[in-house]
């Protein structure tokens, strides 16, 4: 990943409706959810909700299968590990080790923050 794609990622995101419904589509993981499911959750009008995922799908960040006369969007998990290791993969000027006192406050899995040493495996999610 470079800064341009990550920058467009972020833009993607930007919006707070966006953001809700990339979350959103986060916490249901591979089942996804289709377009009503995500309206009614997020008490979105449809019409609105539309212009946001058309957004999301432009940037990667969700996909789209047709399933009969449904739409089943689904986040998508591998850009955004990926994004989040951007952000990570310098961390401490490459010695994450510096930083091993901020981790336990942080909510965030050990699956995606940097090893704390170079010899140290990523934790598997």
């Amino acid at each position: 990943m470079d800064t341009p794609n990550a920058s467009q990622l972020f833009e993607s995101l930007s919006a707070p409706t966006r953001l809700d419904i990339f979350r959103l589509l986060v916490r249901m993981g591979h089942d996804g959810m289709v377009a009503g499911e995500i309206a009614a959750t997020l008490e979105i009008a449809p019409n609105k909700l539309s212009f946001h995922l058309k957004a999301l799908m432009h940037a990667g960040m969700i996909s789209v299968t047709q399933e009969g006369r449904f739409l089943r969007y689904r986040a998508n998990l591998a850009l955004m590990l990926d994004l989040i290791a951007y952000l990570t993969e310098e961390c401490c000027n490459g010695h994450p080790e510096q930083c091993a006192d901020r981790r336990s406050p942080s909510c965030c899995s050990e699956a995606v923050l940097p090893p704390l040493s170079a010899t140290e495996p990523k934790a598997e999610s």
